[in-house]
């Protein structure tokens, strides 16, 4: 349940839709863990959503989209209905375009993979609630018309090649300490590393950077962002 306070710090509230008992404590989990980020009731049932949705008054609902999608989609529907600005980003198994174009139709702003990271869930919930559409940069784009198509970002000064394995790394919400050990390099170096991408990018901070990216991938235009979608070149070290 939402308070006062927690509204007064900009924390978005979040409701979590997902059958199985043991799925719904992870979402929870998940979304607690994100900054930013409140889980503020879980109605289980598809069909108990909206009435907990008008209870609770969440700014976003993160939705399990798996075996039971038809339910899951019906009530993302109702709730779009009744709630026209709500944020739903759905947390899916399935990569194909059909689905992902389903969901989309159903009210779906944002579609994720089950295993994406607490930061690229986060920063999916912002972006939809912002009015974007996010898709899982996992997800290959099927025919043209499908799923928004890419066309290439290229920085005025390209990422090196070790910079674009760093920017990966930053997408899976890793730490410089976590990079560090998965592309055998120091902390030191990852910091110079990340402060070169965000110069080069012209982001803010390595948030903004994701969300440049990501919205690059998804053919979306980000605020201060005046490329197309994600397919950095690099040159060679």
């Amino acid at each position: 349940m939402s308070t006062p306070l927690a509204a007064s710090r900009g924390v978005t509230r979040v409701l979590i839709l997902a059958d199985a008992p043991v799925l719904r404590r992870g979402l929870i989990g998940m979304v607690n863990e994100t900054a930013g980020l409140q889980a503020v009731g879980t109605p289980g049932e598809p069909r108990r959503a909206l009435t907990l949705a008008e209870t609770a008054r969440p700014d976003a609902v993160v939705v399990e989209l798996g075996a039971g999608r038809g339910a899951t989609l019906n009530a993302c529907r109702d709730l779009r209905r009744r709630f026209p600005t709500l944020a739903i980003v759905a947390l899916a198994t399935s990569e194909d375009p059909a689905v992902v174009n389903e969901a989309l139709a159903a009210g779906v702003r944002g579609y994720l993979l089950m295993n994406t990271s607490p930061t690229l869930l986060g920063w999916a919930v912002l972006a939809a609630r912002a009015g974007r559409t996010v898709v899982d940069p996992q997800i290959r784009r099927g025919e043209a018309g499908e799923v928004p198509v890419a066309r290439e970002l290229t920085p005025e000064v390209p990422l090196t090649r070790r910079e674009s394995d760093v920017l990966d790394e930053l997408l899976q919400g890793q730490s410089n300490r976590q990079i560090g050990k998965n592309l055998f390099i120091s902390e030191d170096t990852v910091k110079s590393h990340v402060k070169a991408i965000l110069r080069k990018l012209g982001a803010r901070d390595r948030a903004h950077a994701v969300s440049l990216v990501l919205s690059a991938r998804n053919g979306v235009r980000s605020p201060g962002c005046t490329c197309g979608a994600h397919s950095l070149t690099s040159t060679g070290i």
